[in-house]
């Protein structure tokens, strides 16, 4: 079904020679978390059903297995929209919603999300180099918060942001990155933006907002085909090189 994500036209920008962005200095880097920075081992998944489960959808009937396929396809879109998709009805769909956050909190408070290897020491020496870096996510306020503290993380950055922080509306909106812009002021411009995840949905948003640097990493959960498709000027292995690509665009 992931496929299915990548019918929106390529953004033109993505075999633009180096030279293009080599006149503009990155000041702003807005990196997602789950998949990107944080690893949870399928945690999403794992908390979904036990929702689907409360709403009465059994586990292992077609009908858990074609929304759970749905899930897996829109790794990175707000949950919440993901709900109404898969529901429907907005009550059914803010019950599903409270309940998977509340599981995955519980999952998250049992120690079972970690840094991918070598994100804080990146994100870092991305603020030493002078840089701003905001983390995002799809989840609401609640499960950020609670990953936050899991990792230690809560004082790494100076922001970070939910959908609920940007209007409501999470990827593939624009709203969280020119959110990131507008709270934090970092940048003169979209095109100061580095944007870095590991869906479609990461590489649609930050191309939406104008960043001019969109890079995917191969450590979540689509692979560099699907973010090329949907739009990314970079593909790296992870987001530990992130600093040394954006250290050749400085001025």
């Amino acid at each position: 079904m992931v496929s299915e994500l990548t019918e929106e036209p390529q953004r033109t920008a993505i075999n633009i020679d180096i030279k293009t962005y080599s006149k503009t200095d990155i000041k702003l880097v807005v990196l997602d978390m789950a998949g990107t920075t944080v690893a949870d081992g399928g945690l999403v998944e794992q908390a979904f059903s036990r929702a689907a489960e409360r709403l009465g959808i059994t586990p292992g009937s077609p009908d858990h297995a074609e929304k759970l396929d749905y899930v897996r396809a829109t790794m990175g879109e707000s949950k919440i929209s993901v709900f109404r998709h898969l529901f429907g009805d907005e009550t059914l769909a803010q019950r599903a919603n409270t309940v998977f956050e509340a599981a995955y909190g519980d999952l998250v408070d049992g120690g079972r999300v970690a840094p991918i290897p070598g994100a804080r020491e990146a994100i870092e020496q991305l603020q030493d180099a002078g840089r701003t870096v905001v983390l995002t996510t799809g989840f609401a306020r609640v499960t950020q918060d609670a990953i936050l503290g899991a990792l230690g993380w809560r004082d790494l950055v100076t922001l970070t942001l939910c959908p609920a922080d940007a209007g409501g509306r999470g990827r593939p909106y624009p709203d969280m990155v020119l959110a990131a812009l507008l709270r934090t002021g970092a940048a003169d411009g979209v095109r100061e933006i580095a944007v870095a995840g590991d869906t479609v949905y990461d590489m649609r948003s930050g191309c939406r907002a104008g960043a001019g640097i969109v890079a995917g990493v191969r450590t979540g959960a689509h692979d560099e085909r699907h973010l090329r498709a949907g739009g990314a000027t970079h593909v790296l292995d992870s987001v530990a090189e992130l600093p040394a690509l954006l250290a050749g665009f400085s001025r």
